[in-house]
């Protein structure tokens, strides 16, 4: 069994939780998440707090499933009621980004303005011209659209510019050097 998966977890009271036929489901202040799991991990509701299972004799992929369960709906919890985010910073002479409505406008030394729709539930603020944050609280979702937005100009590993997220240190190569 899993190390992880054996761990409770607690429930604050801000937080419904319902267990349908292989199906969860997490109500807190901020929204809504269900789950589809498989009905072979047991998940059980004990005074505010959520216990997974599996039986001794399950195999190995079933045993792996126990901490991912685990995790998938301590993450669940987490998002109704803090959520999550993703900051985002880019960086080259021209590079910069706005809120046009909801959506994001990127310039990103192509010929043409990039425009990114947010999908349903998650939003978008900009910080200056420079930063950008994605908050939500499906953290797939959340670091999905970090990944999609990070793709559209990775980070030069001559020069470093690009969309990168927060923080991230980029090395960076030598470069052509000229013989004596």
């Amino acid at each position: 069994m899993s190390r992880l998966g054996k761990k409770p977890i607690q429930l604050p009271e801000s937080v419904k939780f319902e267990i349908a036929a292989s199906q969860v489901s997490v109500e807190g202040p901020k929204g809504t998440l269900t789950l589809a799991y498989d009905p072979k991990v047991t998940i059980q509701l004990d005074d505010k707090q959520i216990i997974l299972s599996v039986p001794e004799s399950s195999n190995k992929t079933v045993k792996a499933k126990h901490g991912l369960f685990r995790v998938l709906i301590q993450n669940m919890i987490i998002g109704v009621t803090t959520g999550f985010s993703k900051d985002l910073e880019l960086v080259g002479v021209g590079y910069r980004t706005q809120l046009k409505d909801k959506s994001l406008e990127f310039m990103l030394g192509f010929s043409h303005p990039v425009l990114i729709d947010p999908p349903a539930g998650i939003e978008f603020k900009v910080d200056g011209n420079t930063k950008i944050s994605i908050l939500g609280i499906d953290k797939q979702l959340v670091g999905h659209v970090a990944a999609n937005i990070r793709a559209l100009r990775k980070p030069d590993p001559y020069k470093g510019k690009g969309v990168r997220y927060a923080g991230e240190y980029i090395r960076k190569k030598q470069g052509k050097t000229v013989k004596k």
